[in-house]
């Protein structure tokens, strides 16, 4: 049986990684704006989506980033829907969407939500994490049951424990980086074996 959840691989780097997702085919695939790791150039984003199936949707990934920068990226067709990971303010996306067409993602720390619960936000969607981002490390999904607004599930999830993670809180899409990697770089047979795992129960 085919699953409903869709999958997104982000923190795509280089050549060979836009070569498997294409043969994988996620449905959303990342650039790494924000300052981290996998933080990618502009120049480097484009090369890699000209390489990019069409089928698979871009993904920007910002963490407080100029408005005029995310704007110029989202209308240069680089990518179709922009992730923010800095903890941004209503006023930011409210501003930041009159500038643009495509939706945002809100990425929500979920190691402060007990204390603080879920923000209200202008964010078409929610992305659920550990931390600020990129810790590779899973929060406590029961935090997640209940959330109206479709989201993202984020945070140490790999071919061992994603399907534990869907049927846990049924999210709208997966998103994995750090659990399809082999000593900091992506791999072929991790993100094949992944992306079947989500789709196929």
């Amino acid at each position: 049986m085919i699953s409903v959840t869709k999958v997104k691989i982000c923190g795509l780097k280089r050549r060979a990684d836009i070569d498997y997702v294409n043969e994988a085919h996620p449905d959303y695939a990342g650039f790494v704006f924000a300052n981290s790791k996998r933080q990618i150039s502009r120049d480097t984003a484009e090369e890699l989506w000209s390489l990019l199936d069409r089928k698979i949707i871009p993904v920007g990934v910002f963490a407080n980033s100029p408005i005029d920068q995310v704007a110029e990226i989202a209308q240069s067709g680089i990518i179709d829907v922009i992730q923010l990971h800095g903890g941004e303010s209503s006023e930011y996306i409210s501003r930041l969407k009159t500038r643009i067409s495509v939706p945002v993602i809100q990425a929500v720390n979920m190691d402060e939500v007990s204390i603080s619960g879920i923000p209200d936000t202008d964010a078409d969607m929610l992305l659920l994490d550990s931390g600020m981002g990129g810790t590779g490390k899973c929060f406590d999904w029961s935090l997640a049951k209940g959330i109206r607004k479709d989201f993202f599930l984020a945070g140490g999830l790999n071919m061992n424990n994603v399907r534990k993670a869907i049927d846990a809180v049924r999210p709208y899409a997966v998103d994995i980086s750090s659990g399809v990697e082999v000593n900091g770089q992506k791999d072929r047979d991790l993100i094949n074996s992944t992306v079947r795992r989500v789709r196929y129960v």
